[in-house]
């Protein structure tokens, strides 16, 4: 068996949930502490291009978190397989961010939250949860998803400790429980979504399924709303910077495009035409098997973008706005160029279907005016 082959076939157990991840230290090591106590072995010259060093040694601060960790996963993954409720597995983890935080120096306040409320976990998470490591953030958040405990599912992603590898079968069970915005936080903080984990996100988006989930969809509506609110109060405040308060009539005018005309479910489309990570041969994988009915809606909602960069060509990204004026969905919206290469995927992956099937005739047509006006 070559390497490739190797490689190939550990991957391929990997996104099937056959390989178990038991790291002997189950945290990212600090480096600034490690690296200067290396020494080479001998101080004669060699050819050789890698040379033995001794000195390797972990911190007394890394060493106190390892076994901590270490600890704690082991109690969670007991509490998993026989029973946990809401009370007991906050007091559990809560108890092991406050000892996090004290090995850290940070002396968390143990009066200013109980230990059993979701303040202390999020803001402890948004802390240390560096330390925490993505295979205990997996059995964290598979506790949280047993118990829906969405708020803390949504720190965790937010804060980048969720990776497809430990939270097993998150996007299915999100997709369970109808969860709309957290799917949407998924395609914009999870940097190894599969492609077929963004497949069922996208199919989600395009084609709600239950009343269930359309009021999950009215969440991401209201959070959209929250911004653009937000972000014309900033351009009226005669209090606000006149750059900053330009800066906010910018973010206004995209803002409303964005919310504007969209139906609830379209405005997630957002986050997966939006993001600036998503790879081009994954959109086209994904793009490339998707239905006809499918097709249609992404051609509709690319057509609505097309027609309102046409009346208002002012309209630009404001990548400052989010730190700035705190109005993060700016980095969410599909640019004009981004919404272009997009049609030219469908087109590309979909030519003949299109061609052959009427239906799509009116919406092509009326797009082909837009561009043209545009290009001229």
């Amino acid at each position: 068996m070559t390497l490739l082959d190797s490689i190939i076939r550990a991957m391929a157990a990997a996104d099937a949930g056959e390989v178990s991840f038991s790291p002997t230290v189950p945290i990212i090591l600090n480096s600034d502490d490690i690296f200067p106590t290396l020494k080479p072995e001998s101080e004669s010259p060699t050819s050789l291009p890698i040379l033995r060093v001794s000195g390797w040694s972990i911190s007394a601060t890394d060493s106190n978190i390892i076994k901590l960790t270490s600890k704690f996963s082991k109690t969670l993954k007991k509490k998993l397989k026989k029973s946990l409720d809401r009370a007991e597995f906050l007091k559990l983890l809560n108890a092991f961010l406050q000892s996090i935080g004290d090995n850290l120096g940070l002396g968390f306040n143990p009066e200013a939250y109980s230990h059993l409320s979701f303040d202390f976990s999020r803001f402890a998470i948004e802390k240390v949860g560096f330390f925490i490591g993505q295979e205990v953030a997996g059995l964290i958040i598979d506790a949280c998803v047993v118990l829906e405990l969405f708020e803390l599912v949504e720190t965790l992603i937010v804060h980048g400790l969720v990776g497809h590898l430990y939270a097993t079968n998150l996007v299915e069970k999100l997709l369970e429980h109808n969860q709309a915005r957290l799917l949407c936080l998924s395609v914009k903080h999870i940097s190894d979504l599969r492609p077929s984990e963004l497949l069922v996100i996208l199919r989600f988006f395009l084609s709600p399924s239950d009343n269930n989930s359309y009021d999950s969809f009215l969440g991401v509506k209201k959070e959209w709303e929250r911004q653009a609110l937000l972000a014309i109060e900033k351009a009226t405040n005669k209090a606000v910077p006149q750059k900053a308060a330009t800066l906010a009539r910018e973010a206004s005018i995209l803002l409303m495009l964005a919310h504007d005309g969209f139906s609830p479910a379209e405005l997630c489309l957002h986050y997966v035409f939006g993001s600036s990570e998503m790879d081009r041969l994954v959109l086209s994988s994904v793009i490339s098997k998707l239905s006809g009915r499918e097709i249609l809606g992404l051609i509709r909602y690319f057509g609505k973008w097309l027609k309102k960069y046409e009346r208002f060509p002012e309209a630009v990204p404001c990548p400052q706005a989010k730190s700035l004026l705190s109005l993060s969905a700016c980095e969410d919206i599909p640019s004009f160029d981004s919404v272009v290469r997009a049609l030219g995927l469908i087109l590309d992956e979909h030519f003949s279907y299109l061609v052959l099937n009427s239906e799509f005739h009116d919406e092509m047509r009326a797009m082909q005016k837009v561009v043209s006006d545009l290009a001229s």
